[in-house]
């Protein structure tokens, strides 16, 4: 083309007919990219961006989203140019080195970016699935995307060098140990990516406590190089993905998935106020309907019990007897058993753990039927409200350390009148 048009400028007579031609090809290839990119980006990307924005489909929301038109459309650009270059210059000329070869890094850069458009696409309808939502994906398409941008930066440095992208990669063998080190963390993350998948470890959406980092929340992101937490305040704390290999967390995925969260509480019972039960205070006791069957089956076996030893019943000392403290453990397991908001089906009961300085504690060891966090807080705040009002009918003290008010209530006491 450029030899044609000098041939048609010299019959013109016109001087310095190389130039001028030259000018005239160069002024033609961006005429007619100009053309183009009009033509690209108001006539065909534009009305697919504005369709794309309007239309209810997820693909096509998150085409449009990620600028996968736009990219294409400067991709198709520099092609375009490039061909043009190639066509229309002379053949090993400077002018069409310097085009093709910018042309040539145009092509590759867009490409990388209409790449990284498509697996942002890519992940964006995979999240849209129950299955592979939980999978750490952004994590792995963030590795793709490292993958290829050096392979794409080795590329366009050995075209700009004019040298074999082979001896480059194979300069870099050299300079491993510093490539491990600039790219450790996501190496690592990577690799933590897939374990915490194939283990299946960790999900979107769990419920991760990881005091180390002070991490006690919902899991919102598993990244190349870290997971995001957004904490019950609404914090967002950030954790290095390896970590969840290197270190321990606690995830209560299986207690959402089980159906019942834990209560698991103590009250401290004050010793000195446990004792035998007298038979005004179990005839009292028997009224309550959760205690009667209780009370008779076991006052049964206790005076079958004393009968089959024959012995004097008159030393407290001696035979088995009802205590005020184990009545109401019993009381407090048939309260439960009828508690509308325990699970039935988990573990259920009442224990002693051993005694302390501080009393005797009582241990509620159950599940609630329901995993939500509020309706968990109220079930077990109504169970322990109940404890603390019926004790007092067992004849039983809750212990306390004395406070300020006591010690005052003590001076006003032993102060003379």
């Amino acid at each position: 083309m450029q030899q044609q048009i000098s041939q048609w400028l010299a019959t013109l007579g016109l001087e310095f007919s190389d130039v001028v031609s030259l000018m005239l090809v160069i002024g033609l290839i961006l005429l007619i990219s100009v053309v183009i990119h009009l033509v690209l980006h108001r006539v065909v990307v534009t009305p697919l961006q504005n369709r794309g924005q309007q239309s209810q489909r997820i693909w096509q929301q998150a085409i449009t989203q990620h600028k996968l038109f736009q990219r294409v459309a400067l991709l198709l650009q520099g092609i375009i140019i490039n061909l043009q270059a190639v066509l229309w210059l002379q053949n090993g000329s400077q002018t069409q080195a310097v085009i093709a070869t910018a042309a040539q890094v145009w092509i590759m850069a867009f490409a990388l970016l209409a790449l990284f458009s498509l697996l942002d696409t890519l992940l964006t309808l995979l999240r849209q699935s129950p299955i592979t939502q939980q999978l750490p994906l952004r994590g792995i398409f963030q590795g793709l995307k490292l993958v290829a941008a050096i392979f794409v930066g080795i590329m366009i440095v050995s075209l700009l060098m004019g040298r074999s992208p082979l001896l480059l990669l194979s300069g870099l063998g050299a300079m491993t140990a510093v490539l491990m080190l600039v790219f450790k963390d996501p190496i690592l993350g990577l690799v933590a990516g897939i374990q915490l998948s194939a283990n299946n470890m960790l999900k979107i959406g769990d419920w991760l406590e990881m005091p180390k980092y002070g991490a006690d929340g919902a899991v919102t992101d598993i990244g190349l190089t870290t997971v995001k937490v957004r904490n019950w305040d609404n914090t967002i704390t950030t954790i290095p993905t390896y970590a969840l290999i290197s270190d321990s967390f606690k995830n209560w995925r299986s207690m959402s998935e089980s159906g019942g969260r834990r209560i698991k509480r103590s009250i401290n019972i004050d010793i000195t106020s446990v004792h035998f039960l007298s038979e005004q205070e179990q005839q009292r006791l028997h009224r309550n309907p959760l205690l009667s069957r209780y009370l008779s089956a076991k006052t049964q076996e206790l005076k079958h019990y004393n009968q089959q030893i024959d012995i004097d019943l008159n030393s407290p000392l001696n035979g088995r007897r009802l205590t005020n403290v184990g009545t109401l453990r019993a009381y407090l397991v048939a309260y439960l058993q009828a508690h509308p908001g325990i699970h039935q089906n988990m573990t259920l009961m009442v224990r002693q753990l051993a005694p302390t300085p501080e009393g005797l504690p009582l241990e509620i060891y159950v599940f609630t039927n329901t995993t939500a966090w509020l309706e968990y807080e109220n079930i077990q705040a109504d169970i322990f409200d109940h404890i603390f009002a019926v004790t007092s009918e067992f004849d039983l003290r809750i212990h306390q350390t004395p406070s300020g008010n006591d010690m005052r209530n003590m001076l006003v006491r032993t102060e003379p009148a």
